[in-house]
């Protein structure tokens, strides 16, 4: 395993980080064996970032990577962790009161990076006051860093001059191969200031893994409804599953390894945090660092997916209001 420094703390982290959203419950069943087996097999490969949140099952993610963590013996120290409070508890009362759960969901005794999910679009909370809200949780040592998870640079901006003490460690942005937006803003912004870059969704919510067939795609969890999914993007999403394939077959790699390792190779602070529901995704996941494609190969994926379109209204173009109201019956 490969590791990096995160941010400017000193700490080093797995250049792959595996992350635990699939284990709440959106992404179908989920059971304590297989999270249990999933951390014992990342700990064997090296794999010690790990990241979760408190709207995963609501807890559900936190408590199994905790209880995870514990039976597959790993040391606290040895593991770094990132959790994050949802929009709606960015206010001075429930911030220390949703930790306080988290930690117990945890297990520790403090959490390593604790990250604003998104902002509070809906309750308005003034970014200095959940800014200087989340700066106590390390005064307090219930945390070690701060990070900002789906914040334009923006905000970003304002919640860092909201500090006193201490700084943004991590940024958490969406970033695969196919949805590249994180390029033009946050990557820059990330590697100008010395942080890292969690990048979510970096195989495109399955997309690119090469195991969905155009034609054959039979989702039974929330990705039925998801755009990339949609036969519209999903044609051109496959002709990149099968070039990454091919860029594969040079170096006995699969689809997934070749399109974590061009995220590695494009900028030295981000830092993929796939997830896995079986111990053999975690060895495809470790499988993407340890090697290099040449640039050749990389500026071939580069230009093939740079301005791929992804339209996401495709859906609501395609929905019937007439259709649904009839769905509903004459009386309606």
């Amino acid at each position: 395993m490969e590791y990096v420094e995160l941010g400017s703390t000193g700490v080093k982290v797995s250049r792959v980080g595996l992350g635990f959203w699939q284990f709440g419950g959106a992404w179908g069943p989920v059971s304590r064996r297989r999270a249990v087996g999933v951390i014992s097999r990342a700990l064997e490969l090296g794999i010690n970032f790990f990241d979760t949140a408190m709207r995963y099952g609501n807890g559900l993610s936190e408590y199994l990577l905790g209880l995870s963590l514990r039976e597959a013996g790993a040391k606290r120290d040895e593991v770094i962790v990132s959790t994050k409070i949802p929009g709606e508890f960015l206010n001075p009362l429930d911030i220390p009161r949703s930790v306080e759960k988290s930690l117990r969901n945890l297990g520790f005794d403090y959490i390593d990076i604790v990250l604003a999910h998104w902002p509070p679009c809906w309750s308005n909370v003034p970014i200095c006051v959940y800014a200087r809200s989340m700066e106590k949780l390390v005064k307090m040592g219930r945390a070690s860093f701060l990070g900002l998870s789906d914040h334009p640079v923006e905000l970003v901006e304002r919640f860092r001059e909201c500090l006193a003490r201490e700084d943004i460690v991590v940024l958490q942005i969406g970033y695969n191969l196919v949805e590249r937006w994180a390029e033009e803003d946050h990557i820059p912004y990330a590697e100008l200031n010395s942080m890292s870059i969690q990048a979510w969704s970096p195989l495109a919510k399955g997309a690119l893994t090469g195991k969905y067939e155009p034609g054959r795609i039979e989702l039974q969890d929330f990705r039925r409804e998801n755009p990339l999914f949609h036969p519209h993007n999903y044609s051109r999403i496959w002709s990149i599953v099968k070039l990454l394939g091919e860029v594969g077959e040079k170096y006995g790699k699969k689809p997934v390894q070749v399109a974590l390792n061009w995220l590695i190779m494009s900028s030295p602070v981000v830092i993929p945090i796939p997830g896995a529901k079986t111990a053999e995704q975690v060895d495809d996941i470790a499988g993407s660092v340890g090697w290099r494609m040449k640039y050749s190969d990389w500026l071939l994926l580069d230009e093939a997916t740079r301005n791929l379109p992804i339209q996401y209204s495709v859906g609501y173009e395609e929905f019937s209001p007439e259709e649904k109201l009839r769905e509903y019956g004459e009386e309606n």
